[in-house]
């Protein structure tokens, strides 16, 4: 109730009422225009070529299927629909941000292909593509911790943040009032009155019930602070990317990552879908240099200069090794290179004895969906966590929607019981793990901007699978003949519903 009174009377009450007066005044002159036998002519013939655009687009075939039936089956509004929203191009400044931060990061992130060369060729093709392909370091001399819960993880953040001697990082897609919040500006306003460097991005859409204020207020507290790509009451589709991140980093020593936000709801102080599950990891040592490199590009852009120097935040490291390698990586929807999903089905591809994944969301590609099914079918043990209690039933529709063909295939799909299984990690053969703020779904895989870290040989990939084991535990087993029992009408909304959900 308290969440929704916020929502209610936050930003959105404005934002939304005026954007949809805008589409619908979009819409409707375009039906007025319709009307006209003149117009409906070339209404038609557009349809007609952008379907031929659409289907010779380098885009996911499930894509690709809904805009067509969007475009042939109501060319009024499919038509318009595909030019505001369809082609998937991010905001110019946005997109000039990005990649002009990415060129300040040239030479900063020089992969050692040493740390590999001893390792199986199955481990080393899995790393390789982060090193050649988008020039991300494996690093050696670093340890992990992996949390849990968000109970587990939130002590031990505040106390790291007490420690830090230099500069505080923090970048998150949900900024939520609450306990959580207060205690960690309590901890960042006293770093900032010791002097210390605090900078703050967090997502305007995922903190859209933070009053328009708080930037300000962070400001003023001495705290350096932005709002990743404004939320304004404009027909801009794509304001669908997202900064969907979970980071911190602290004096180039101490990283997080994984699925929790700055909330009450992530460490279970209050309960919006039964127990929030959920987990996140700490890095310490060389491979830290990764995340501190990865949020000063995004602070490049937030700044919206060049005035980030890089190498200033490179303090020395510590002394930590626990004889694993770690592989940080982070994803940006402003190319074509599908990061995320790649690290998935690499995931995936490289599982020989068992491959368990925890998702909130289970909406897949098709060749996500195909590697999974081919894992099942090549006899590795595939096991796959999702929610029993959602978060949003629609997509909760949609993930069930895509339990078949995978359960047919020997895939085994588990539903966390006790509550909202928010965690985003896959682990397989007892030595290598992958964590981040990645969902299995369209958003993360294309629209959102990702991070996440791969780990080999860290004692903390056996914890990662206890973890899942222990869950499972509390868990309902998915059964083919549960599914062939599904209502008719189900099925039909879930099939509609999948066909549509690359829309958006």
């Amino acid at each position: 109730m308290r969440r929704i009174l916020r929502v209610i009377t936050s930003r959105l009450l404005i934002i939304v009422p005026l954007f949809a007066l805008q589409l619908a005044a979009v819409f409707g002159l375009f039906y007025r225009i319709s009307l006209l036998p003149q117009i409906m002519s070339v209404i038609n013939m557009m349809s007609i070529v952008l379907l031929v655009y659409v289907l010779n687009r380098n885009d996911d075939p499930a894509y690709k299927i809904a805009w067509s039936i969007a475009i042939l089956s109501l060319p009024v509004i499919g038509v318009p629909l595909y030019l505001l929203a369809g082609n998937r191009k991010v905001p110019k400044k946005l997109f000039n941000g990005t990649i002009r931060a990415s060129k300040d990061m040239d030479g900063l992130l020089t992969p050692d292909t040493s740390i590999l060369e001893n390792e199986p060729e199955q481990i080393r093709n899995l790393f390789r593509y982060g090193e050649e392909s988008l020039g991300l370091p494996a690093w050696k001399n670093s340890d992990s911790r992996y949390f849990a819960s968000g109970e587990e993880w939130f002590p031990v953040f505040k106390e790291e943040l007490k420690k830090a001697e230099h500069f505080i990082f923090l970048e998150y897609f949900i900024i939520d009032k609450g306990t959580v919040l207060d205690e960690v500006l309590e901890i960042l306003k006293e770093k900032a009155r010791q002097g210390i460097g605090v900078k703050i991005i967090y997502d305007d859409f995922g903190s859209i019930t933070m009053p328009w204020k708080f930037e300000k207020e962070l400001r003023e507290a001495g705290i350096e602070a932005y709002r990743f790509n404004h939320v304004r009451p404009a027909l801009i589709f794509t304001m669908n990317n997202r900064s969907h991140r979970k980071l911190t980093v602290i004096d180039n020593r101490v990283a997080f990552t994984g699925g929790v936000n700055l909330a009450d709801e992530y460490v279970n102080r209050i309960s919006r879908f039964g127990y929030w599950k959920d987990s996140a990891i700490m890095i310490r040592g060389e491979a830290v240099w990764s995340f501190t490199v990865m949020f000063l590009g995004m602070l490049s852009f937030a700044r919206g200069d060049l005035g980030v120097d890089y190498l200033k935040y490179r303090l020395p490291a510590g002394n930590y090794y626990d004889g694993g390698i770690y592989q940080p990586f982070s994803d940006t929807p402003t190319d074509e290179e599908t990061v995320s999903m790649n690290m998935h089905m690499n995931m995936i591809r490289s599982a020989s004895e068992y491959l368990y994944i925890d998702t909130p969301y289970l909406i897949l590609t098709e060749s996500v969906r195909n590697s999974l099914i081919l894992a099942a079918k090549d006899g590795v043990d595939v096991r796959i966590l999702t929610p029993y209690i959602p978060d949003k039933k629609i997509v909760f529709q949609i993930t069930r929607g895509n339990y078949m063909p995978l359960l047919k295939a020997g895939v085994r799909i588990y539903e966390y019981t006790p509550g909202f299984n928010h965690c985003k990690n896959f682990v397989s053969d007892d030595r290598v793990a992958l964590v981040g703020s990645v969902n299995m779904d369209y958003r993360s895989y294309f629209l959102h901007f990702e991070n996440g870290v791969l780990l080999y040989k860290s004692p903390e990939v056996l914890k990662i699978r206890e973890n899942f084991e222990e869950a499972l535990k509390q868990s309902h087993e998915i059964s083919l003949e549960e599914m062939q029992k599904t209502r008719l009408p189900v099925r039909l909304i879930r099939a509609v519903l999948s066909i549509l959900i690359p829309l958006v």
